[in-house]
């Protein structure tokens, strides 16, 4: 099974139960999900819910290199930084572009320099922009509202199907996002993971929308482009070859 067929699953069965609260009862699907994504990049990362304060307040989550999590290697009691950044999850129904506005999100940006924002439904990376500054790098919606997203989480296997491959790839990003990229496969990567989330873009209607990644302190543009079915990339000296041809 789909690590987002499972999540979809888990949820739904305990808003189901009737005995969860909207917000801290959800913790364990997302921090599952986040695992289990995790574990397929190297290093392994996994999600720790309730960190401890370390001078930014206190994020319901963080995420951990393998290495930090080895109690040989390094004491999490002791305060560790999540090495790819904090987690802020609020209820389905709360607005997570205003949560990423929040003072609270930006008190732990401050101290970990990256935070994802999730209302379980929308999930949005804030990080460091060009100038250094606190900005939304990249955003992902599972349904447009609270409505719709109980409403296809009722069917989770077709939910995953139609959404679980990009939500993942999406989510190794942001897992990804503060590892350094030591060799030019790992800037190939990251570039081919926005070609096959353009397909998916393409493929499900979702045209004319811009997003933009920075890595290596370089800003690549990619625009869909309906009419020629292809990503262009406005800074082409960034791409490998094989890179740079259309979807088609």
């Amino acid at each position: 099974m789909h690590p987002v067929e499972t999540y979809i699953q888990e949820l739904q069965a305990i808003r189901s139960s009737g005995a969860a609260v909207k917000e801290t009862s959800y913790y364990p699907p997302l921090a599952n999900l986040l695992t289990e994504i995790g574990k397929r990049l190297k290093p392994k990362v996994r999600c720790i819910i309730h960190l401890q304060d370390t001078g930014g307040g206190l994020p319901d989550g963080g995420l951990f290199t393998e290495d930090q999590t080895r109690s040989a290697i390094t004491d999490l009691t002791t305060g560790a930084i999540p090495a790819r950044g904090a987690i802020e999850a609020k209820a389905t129904n709360a607005d997570a572009w205003k949560i990423a506005e929040s003072k609270q999100v930006r008190d732990y940006w401050a101290r970990y320099r990256q935070v994802l924002v999730t209302n379980y439904r929308d999930f949005l990376l804030v990080g460091a922009g060009d100038d250094g500054n606190r900005t939304v790098l990249e955003t992902y919606r599972l349904a447009r509202d609270e409505q719709e997203f109980w409403r296809r989480a009722a069917h989770p296997k077709q939910f995953a199907d139609q959404q679980g491959e990009s939500l993942e790839e999406f989510l190794k990003r942001v897992m990804l996002y503060q590892a350094p990229l030591a060799t030019p496969g790992d800037l190939a990567w990251f570039l081919a993971s926005y070609a096959r989330e353009a397909k998916f873009r393409i493929e499900t209607g979702e045209a004319h929308r811009r997003w933009q990644t920075r890595q290596g302190h370089r800003l690549v543009h990619l625009q869909l482009l309906v009419a020629g079915r292809s990503v262009v990339h406005r800074d082409a000296r960034a791409l490998p070859g094989g890179l740079r041809s259309n979807l088609d």
